[in-house]
């Protein structure tokens, strides 16, 4: 598999990655990087407990990361929660819609996990 077709696979955007990181090394490399990333998982554990001010500060860096490596489904979903519990920002959805955005974005963290995983046992390293 190569990292264009791991992209397609996941539902990512391989040229916003590109256009950011500017060279597939770098994209190979951090994309790799991401199901170890713990801001996945801190996200997760701040919609469990509702906390806003967790929800903000990991939605907000989870989005960022997903804009990095053009993981534009997840991102999207951050990007909701980022805005939703922005200090300052009314609420505009209730607990259980983002309950429901929170398993949403599991669904879409677990695809794009798995692909990655696929990716590195097939050994591609473009």
């Amino acid at each position: 598999m190569t990292l264009k077709e791991l992209y397609l696979n996941m539902g990512g955007d391989y040229d916003q990655a590109i256009g950011v990181l500017r060279i597939e090394k770098l994209v190979d490399k951090h994309i790799r990087k991401f199901a170890k990333n713990d801001v996945a998982g801190s996200f997760f554990a701040a919609g469990e407990s509702m906390d806003p001010v967790r929800l903000f500060e990991t939605s907000h860096a989870l989005k960022g990361i997903c804009a990095n490596l053009g993981l534009k489904n997840l991102g999207g979903i951050a990007q909701t929660v980022t805005e939703e519990f922005r200090p300052g920002n009314p609420r505009k959805i209730s607990d259980e819609e983002v309950k429901q955005l929170m398993d949403s974005a599991k669904n879409v963290y677990s695809h794009i996990t798995e692909s990655i995983a696929e990716y590195e046992s097939a050994g591609e390293q473009k």
